[in-house]
């Protein structure tokens, strides 16, 4: 069975994005600061980049997240990893008539068990990729998550959106790896269960 992994980048204050997140700026104000290990990367993060493509076989993300960035046509005709499925959680799909990449997006109304069924089908052997903090939040909080990458910036935001503001209780975690780059600290988790 495919493992579930959230993949993220955060800064040392714990958020994922900046404030004032809005379609032009989808990371928050200084948000693209996060990434900068991945727009500017070094040896380590062209190592670990090369290892994670390829590695996921369907992603989960909130709608906040699909709305954003195809409100403005960000992933134009595919989603956040390219043609790879993606299972949208949301209370109510959109018009499919406006989807760009209809046959990309599949937009879950059921629950995030469903949700994560349907990812997992489609995933068979690869990972199913956990896209954005509501998401990875709710994950952890139903004992569905397997593994967090953590990508921390040397960054401190003071405001925005936090990755473990609501994950139901307390959660332990096993280390599996930490990779140093100049440009973040890339921290791998196992979730115990």
């Amino acid at each position: 069975m495919s493992k579930v992994i959230a993949a993220i980048s955060m800064s040392l204050d714990g958020f994922v994005t900046g404030p004032d997140v809005s379609r032009e700026q989808q990371l928050g104000t200084g948000g693209m600061a996060l990434h900068r290990w991945v727009h500017a990367p070094d040896e380590h993060d062209v190592e670990l980049l090369d290892r994670m493509a390829g590695a996921a076989g369907a992603v989960l993300m909130g709608r906040t997240s699909y709305d954003l960035a195809e409100g403005d046509g960000g992933w134009g005709d595919g989603g956040p990893v390219g043609a790879v499925p993606c299972f949208v959680l949301t209370h109510e799909a959109p018009d499919l008539e406006t989807v760009r990449a209809r046959d990309v997006f599949t937009f879950v109304t059921d629950g995030l068990g469903s949700a994560v069924a349907q990812a997992r089908e489609v995933a068979g052997e690869r990972a199913v990729a956990v896209h954005g903090a509501s998401a990875t939040q709710q994950c952890l909080a139903a004992g569905i998550l397997d593994e967090i990458w953590i990508h921390l910036a040397p960054l401190l935001l003071g405001e925005g959106v936090r990755l473990f503001e609501h994950v139901g209780g307390q959660h332990e975690l096993e280390r599996v790896d930490v990779i140093p780059s100049s440009t973040a600290t890339h921290l791998h988790y196992r979730v115990i269960r």
